[in-house]
């Protein structure tokens, strides 16, 4: 009873897949839009988001593609929107467009919802099963593999920014030492990159990239602030900023934003300090004080003991 059971759950399995690949390859379902329609006449830059034309996917995705691409407009109608996700990449340091990091939403769905399908047949092999709470443990562990994937991406994003505002002040103190030594903006902030490691000067390194293509100084810094999302990082950027348009003396303002990070770390720190007493008063109230309570009262209670 249990492997027939099991091969009749198996077959459920093949043909629902096979009917919803039936019913996604339908001509109604898969007629070209207007923008495939106008594609071949129109030349342009933007990367294509049509996973068929994916290399990554290879022949795969002419079969799967109809279907593939109607669960990433239903990701796009139920998550954020594209220049959102777009923004998040960028601060993650991501080299993946927005339907790259769909696709791999959709591959931890799939394969969150696979651990739950074999789940469930064990549980229905042995049992103790019910269809109602099966489809409930399939459509949550489907849930819980994009979930998962945009938590990856957000613990990225705030791992990046902890070694950025680390690094942010002795950067910080480099350009006001090279602008006083005589440097312009643009050279100041090259020689830094050229000099510093770390996630902050590879952002520099794009910025001096950026600029040497043609980008204004003021715009390319602008646009790093944008990219970055890190607000201490953006003040700092938009006060150079100023005072390049401005002509202000740089060195004095270079000077002020330096003392001013400074401030920002030594504050941090004390912040930090204070989150984590709580923290390490757990081990002395959970574990050297019991300790010492035991060696304490172990000495009477065993003359006790002897006296009795």
């Amino acid at each position: 009873m249990t492997g027939e059971l099991i091969w009749a759950s198996a077959g459920g399995l093949g043909i629902g897949a096979g009917l919803l690949l039936s019913i996604f390859g339908l001509p109604v379902l898969n007629k070209p839009r207007m923008a495939e329609r106008l594609a071949p006449y129109v030349q342009s830059a933007a990367p294509s988001a049509e996973l068929s034309k994916a290399p990554v996917l290879g022949g795969a995705a002419q079969i799967f593609a109809p279907a593939l691409n109607m669960a990433l407009r239903q990701l796009d109608r139920f998550s954020m929107d594209p220049g959102h996700l777009q923004r998040r990449l960028d601060e993650a340091d991501l080299s993946l467009s927005v339907t790259d990091y769909r696709l791999q939403q959709l591959g931890c769905a799939a394969g969150a919802a696979a651990l739950a399908v074999v789940g469930v047949v064990a549980a229905a092999a042995s049992g103790r099963s019910h269809w109602f709470f099966a489809l409930i443990a399939v459509s949550a562990a489907t849930v819980l593999g994009v979930g998962l994937r945009d938590q990856a991406l957000s613990a990225r994003i705030r791992r990046r920014r902890a070694r950025m505002l680390a690094e942010f002040p002795t950067v910080a103190e480099m350009l006001a030492l090279a602008v006083s030594a005589g440097d312009t903006a643009p050279g100041a902030f090259e020689r830094i990159s050229r000099a510093a490691r770390g996630e902050l000067s590879t952002e520099l390194n794009g910025l001096m990239r950026r600029t040497q293509a043609g980008v204004p100084f003021t715009s390319a810094l602008r646009g790093l602030d944008s990219r970055l999302g890190v607000p201490q990082i953006g003040r700092f950027l938009e006060g150079v900023a100023v005072a390049v348009e401005r002509g202000t003396p740089l060195a004095e303002v270079l000077r002020a934003q330096a003392a001013d990070v400074r401030e920002l770390s030594k504050r941090d720190l004390m912040e930090t300090a204070g989150r984590r007493e709580i923290s390490m008063l757990a081990p002395v109230v959970f574990g050297i004080l019991p300790t010492t309570v035991v060696f304490a009262l172990f000495p009477g209670l065993s003359l006790l003991s002897i006296g009795l």
